[in-house]
């Protein structure tokens, strides 16, 4: 997923990055490609290729790096439901998210918000406020999708945001907690297997939905203790491409609730 350093700067590019801000004279912000940390720290499997269809649905996910999107494109390619993101800790809003998530509704996509997590910055509760407070809330319209908390490798620093499993664990509850409380859902948990069992040690089988990201064409071992898995990042080229895992009445399923 996208996290993105809260620095002005003027739009620019570099180095295939897109930099994004309001000065001349600022420092530039990196909006760093969804994924791109788990990427950067596992790899795309040797001899990659995308997974066969089974009974499942194709969606993709977005967030500014992506600007305004054609969401007819991604509809005409069979894309069924689009994940967006709102928020960052609590000092950033995606500045595209109403186009991006009232854009891929209206092409008739089911869709759902996300939060990429800072948990060294503040509370699990207090984050888990601002993204219901900015675009990750829930509605019983049968299209929106509950929301999403990213955690994953951190890009600014320590892989574990300096904490240790017990307390990762704790901070993860209370931002599903929050917003289980919130919204009357349970969010959904977006990770790879690799950045879970170093860093949390806690079991959230039993209630939140799983999004795994691995590149490789079968979904591989989970996090501990999920046996399923409810979305499968596959690959991030040349977007962020998501599977279902069921057909199209059970993701609408999860979004009435």
């Amino acid at each position: 997923m996208r996290p993105l350093a809260r620095v002005a700067a003027v739009l620019v590019s570099c180095a295939g990055l897109a930099l994004v801000g309001t000065a001349a004279t600022a420092a530039p912000v990196v909006d760093h490609a969804m994924g791109s940390q788990i990427v950067k720290h596992e790899g795309v499997a040797t001899g990659f290729a995308a997974p066969a269809a089974q009974a499942a649905v194709e969606g993709v996910d977005v967030s500014s790096h992506q600007g305004n999107v054609a969401w007819s494109t991604y509809w005409g390619q069979g894309k069924r439901f689009a994940y967006v993101k709102a928020t960052e800790s609590t000092s950033y809003k995606n500045p595209y998210f109403a186009q991006q998530y009232n854009g891929s509704y209206n092409v008739g996509m089911i869709r759902g918000a996300y939060h990429f997590a800072l948990p060294d910055k503040s509370s699990g509760a207090t984050q888990a406020d601002y993204f219901v407070d900015n675009g990750g809330g829930w509605s019983r319209d049968g299209k929106t999708l509950p929301g999403a908390l990213d955690m994953e490798y951190n890009p600014y620093g320590a892989t574990c945001y300096g904490l240790g499993k017990t307390a990762m664990t704790a901070w993860i509850k209370a931002f599903s907690d929050r917003y289980r409380a919130r919204t009357g859902r349970w969010p959904v948990i977006y990770t790879s297997t690799n950045w879970w069992n170093q860093c949390v040690s806690g079991d959230f089988s039993s209630t939140n939905p799983l999004w795994v990201a691995r590149y490789s064409s079968s979904v591989g071992t989970l996090p501990y203790r999920w046996n399923v898995h409810t979305f499968w990042q596959y690959t991030s080229s040349p977007i962020d491409q998501n599977r279902f895992n069921g057909a199209q009445d059970r993701l609408k399923a999860l979004a009435d609730g």
